[in-house]
């Protein structure tokens, strides 16, 4: 059963971990409701469960093709988003709308590492739940476009040795051969089993954090 609902659960996709719709959440809560009756009856067999599992996680793929595809239908199932703070004001109707009080907006403001409402320009409140921020002009930190600078970019550093194992993946998306790490290692007296993060981006910057002594033990 277990297994059976970490496939199902997987198959719904990554977004249903961290960040369900209204749809997504209901699915989740069934399932676990659905999975929890075979393993505290023991009377029920497990197929039942099996098959009402696998009956949720389609319909829940079917429900989401269809929002994908109509736009009145990913409104009914998800909702859409509400802004709370339109030009620095604060959008009372809205707040209204969403049951929210004014420390409840500030508490989800603290979490964006916002502490002044002061500083808001737009505040819009997702149909997850989240909180998104854009700050007034003048309170955000100012870019390289800003700037007038041009600036390549530094790539994505992907970890090459993780808790002593190599990661082959990131070796390939790299191009980073098995012999240049070995010289890197042995430059540093080690051994890929010391090493607990070892992470490189595309120019050859390494980022290189060793194993405690006794943890190697």
């Amino acid at each position: 059963m277990f297994l059976f609902v970490s496939i199902g659960i997987r198959l719904m996709g990554k977004r249903q971990i961290g960040d369900m719709q209204p749809n997504e959440l209901v699915v989740t809560l069934l399932i676990s409701e659905i999975a929890a009756i075979p393993l505290q009856d023991l009377n029920q067999p497990i197929l039942n469960g099996v098959v009402a599992i696998f009956i949720l996680v389609v319909l829940e793929i079917f429900s989401s093709v269809l929002a994908m595809k109509n736009f009145w239908i990913r409104k009914l199932l998800s909702g859409k988003s509400v802004v709370l703070i339109k030009n620095g004001l604060i959008d009372q109707d809205a707040m209204r709308q969403v049951r929210m009080t004014v420390l409840d907006l500030v508490e989800l403001l603290r979490g964006q590492n916002v502490f002044d409402l002061a500083t808001v320009d737009f505040a819009v409140l997702e149909v997850n739940g989240d909180l998104s921020v854009l700050l007034k002009p003048e309170e955000r930190t100012p870019s390289c476009k800003d700037l007038s600078l041009k600036k390549e970019s530094d790539g994505l550093p992907l970890p090459i040795i993780s808790d002593g194992k190599i990661v082959k993946e990131s070796l390939t998306a790299l191009q980073l051969s098995a012999e240049e790490l070995q010289t890197f290692l042995k430059k540093h007296g080690l051994t890929a089993k010391d090493v607990f993060l070892l992470s490189v981006d595309r120019y050859r910057n390494y980022n290189l954090v060793e194993k405690r002594k006794d943890a190697t033990q």
